[in-house]
């Protein structure tokens, strides 16, 4: 088995209203079973995600926890419109958006944006990432898949990693319940975070910086799926103990 891994060169500085999906096409070949994998700063730009602290007008729990950090109260009031519910509000402020994902500051992005601007988040990312996998598909004639990506810190490890906001047609947990180890023994428990994973491996290339690339190509994994959503990574309220744990804590 092999997995190649490609930057698509020549991506320029994306403009609301560009087509993402034509512009990788214009710029690499596409092949069968490749996994496009494309940041989230970029399909926020292309939608018109993009908001400027000026235009907002904080709420009086957006002052209080303000309070509590060296934030701009507008700042947090923006998260707090993005966040179905905040975890932790301070050292750090860890909400839940609206679709589910759990992340510092709602993931609104402050880098790789025009001065005076900050980035969302698609507010629905699977929508965003299918609607560009199924144009690449018919300007290509290739069947693919999409996985859409931020940057997220870790719980109990220092550093951020590339992870999985949206995907197209491909599953983000591949369960290996029932399969055989080198061993023998029967699998119980294993489920394998692929979209993650694939994430993580795109983001040494995309890089952080002003040199870095928001599209990668991963070829070699065969992996693609007619049915799949993001949403079966993220564990429910009753199972999460975590959200659990943290709740509690905000009631001491």
């Amino acid at each position: 088995m092999k997995m190649q891994v490609y930057t698509v060169e020549n991506i320029p500085l994306i403009k609301e209203g560009d087509d993402i999906a034509s512009i990788i096409c214009e710029n690499i070949t596409i092949e069968d079973n490749d996994i496009v994998v494309i940041a989230s700063t970029i399909v926020a730009k292309a939608e018109g995600r993009m908001f400027r602290l000026e235009d907002i007008i904080p709420g009086e729990k957006a002052l209080a926890i303000a309070s509590k950090h060296d934030l701009d109260a507008r700042f947090i009031q923006a998260v707090l419109d993005r966040s179905k519910e905040v975890l932790v509000d301070h050292p750090i402020f860890l909400v839940e958006t609206h679709n589910g994902h759990v992340c510092i500051k709602a993931g609104i992005d402050e880098s790789n944006v025009d001065i005076g601007y900050l980035a969302d988040l698609p507010s629905s990312p699977d929508e965003s990432t299918s609607k560009i996998g199924s144009a690449i598909e018919h300007i290509t004639g290739k069947k693919i898949s999409v996985i859409l990506t931020d940057t997220n810190g870790r719980a109990f490890k220092i550093g951020q990693t590339g992870i999985a906001i949206g995907v197209y047609k491909i599953h983000p947990v591949k369960n290996w319940k029932g399969q055989k180890d080198l061993f023998g023994n029967t699998l119980e428990i294993t489920e394998e975070a692929i979209a993650d994973e694939i994430a993580g491996a795109a983001n040494l290339l995309m890089g952080e910086g002003d040199g870095g690339y928001p599209v990668v190509i991963i070829r070699g994994l065969e992996l693609r799926a007619e049915e799949a959503s993001i949403q079966e990574m993220y564990r429910s309220d009753r199972e999460d103990i975590i959200k659990k744990g943290l709740r509690s804590l905000s009631k001491v």
